[in-house]
């Protein structure tokens, strides 16, 4: 019977006399038992420590050359990674002391898992390389080594400590009541048990490191240095019109088969980028507005320089601008008629009601005074009210008119718009004394492309006095 088994069986065992006779040394039963307490002993073996991971490798240098037709061999390869390192043995454990003819079960001490094995460095990438060259035959003297670094191996794990084994496996443990030779004298025997202790895990092996990426080509068709591009630019409206402004993008090609322009047997992206050209595009502001321009020149546009070789234009959000572009061979020219600040556009100012009946008008004043450039459309919406609406507020209004007010209807002189209100078409006691009135105007103001509205709003109670 093993010991797994032995621990699982429980149960009284009597022997009784019918096959012997009782003497007064023969007891009358014996009770057998197990033990169900657990208890350790000794100490658990401790834990492996991780392996160290191994260290990542940085890029190679990127490199830019100017091909003649000269041999020349090119070390651009990313560096490996390094290896991780093992995990560190798990201990055995303490397997000194086990406790002998003791009343419960042991556990012997168990062994410390294996610590787990380092990661393994990235390695890494190959060096980026830039050729210029009027020539692709020359790049055929060129041997170039570009590959990525190989990653680093996962370190081992280490392996689990070893459990203890039991000096004593099993043993029992006799206990008596009563006197021997007397009919209630009983005895009773437990049985312990050691149980042995397990071996520790083997630490799992570390995750390999990345594999760096070959390095690419940049080819460039010329045989002088490449100015970095500006396709976009924010500049202020002095500097424009002064100076003018160039704005220039370099225009590339993704291709295939950068490997098959080198020397055999060279190792790079076979994926590369050409300059398919350089352009550069002016730009010039011309300034024949009447406005004057110091108003304007700390003022930005912003330049960009699109595929087709247009300049688009944005003018400054806070100015509203009219405008047109010409084109000049390279050179792009904006030529400003008119111009005005946005904050301008709207600063209108409604009248009282003037008049009576027919005769009814509100007075709309352009304190900018750019109406003559500005065109200006008004919603009018008119209602009536039984109360006065300049001390009761009130909700108990009729729409009399909503739309548009007709352009006969507007009348403008120097800076002032007058709206003929009472030669609306609605009836009549519309405008009668005594009715309080809600006139709700919308002033759109439009310029360049530009629009914004002014809202104004007039109530009153007319009178035959106005």
């Amino acid at each position: 019977m093993d010991s797994l088994s032995r621990l699982s069986l429980a149960g009284l065992l009597c022997i009784t006399s019918i096959a012997f006779p009782v003497t007064a040394q023969t007891p009358l039963c014996y009770e057998i038992t197990q033990a169900t307490d657990i208890r350790k002993y000794g100490t658990d073996g401790i834990q492996g420590k991780n392996g160290q991971e191994g260290e990542s490798r940085g890029d190679s240098e990127s490199v830019t050359i100017f091909a003649d037709g000269s041999p020349l061999n090119l070390d651009l390869s990313g560096k490996n990674g390094e290896n991780g390192q093992t995990g560190q043995e798990g201990q055995s454990g303490n397997c000194r002391n086990q406790p002998t003819d003791v009343r419960y079960n042991v556990q012997a001490p168990s062994g410390g898992s294996g610590g787990n094995g380092g990661s393994g460095g990235n390695g890494g990438n190959g060096g980026l390389l830039t050729v210029y060259s009027a020539n692709l035959a020359d790049l055929k003297q060129i041997y170039v080594n570009a590959s990525g670094g190989q990653g680093g191996q996962g370190g081992q794990g280490g392996q689990g400590g070893q459990g203890c084994q039991c000096e004593q496996p099993f043993w029992t443990v006799q206990t008596c009541e009563g006197k021997p030779g007397d009919r209630n004298y009983r005895c009773s025997t437990q049985e312990f048990q050691c149980i042995r202790g397990r071996n520790g895990i083997s630490g799992v092996i570390g995750q390999g490191g990345q594999n760096g990426l070959p390095g690419q080509l940049t080819l460039i068709n010329s045989d002088k240095p490449l100015e970095i591009d500006q396709p976009s630019a924010t500049v202020t409206l002095s500097i424009l019109k002064n100076n003018g402004f160039v704005l220039s993008q370099n225009r590339w090609e993704t291709r295939q088969g950068a490997t098959d322009l080198f020397a055999p047997g060279s190792v790079i992206d076979d994926q590369y980028r050409v300059l398919l050209e350089r352009r550069e595009r002016s730009f010039l502001l011309i300034w024949n507005a009447p406005q004057a321009f110091n108003k304007f020149a700390d003022k930005t546009m912003t330049l960009t320089l699109k595929d087709s070789g247009e300049i688009e234009v944005k003018t400054p959000q806070d100015v509203w601008v009219e405008g047109t572009t010409q084109q000049r061979q390279e050179r792009t020219e904006f030529i400003v008629y008119n111009a005005v600040f946005a904050e301008e556009a709207i600063q209108l100012q409604e009248s009282e009601l003037i008049g009576r009946g027919r005769d009814l008008r509100i007075v709309v004043t352009d304190n900018a005074n750019l109406s003559d450039i500005i065109k200006t459309t008004f919603l009018v919406k008119y209602k009536t009210t039984r109360y006065d609406p300049r001390f009761r507020p009130t909700s108990t209004y009729d729409v009399k008119f909503e739309g548009e007010m007709p352009a006969d209807l507007v009348t403008l002189r120097g800076n002032q718009f007058t709206l003929n209100l009472g030669r609306l078409d609605i009836p009549e006691d519309s405008f009668r004394p005594d009715i309080g009135v809600e006139v709700e105007i919308i002033a759109v103001r439009s310029f360049g492309g530009n629009s914004a509205e002014k809202r104004m709003v007039i109530k009153d109670k007319l009178s035959s006095f106005n």
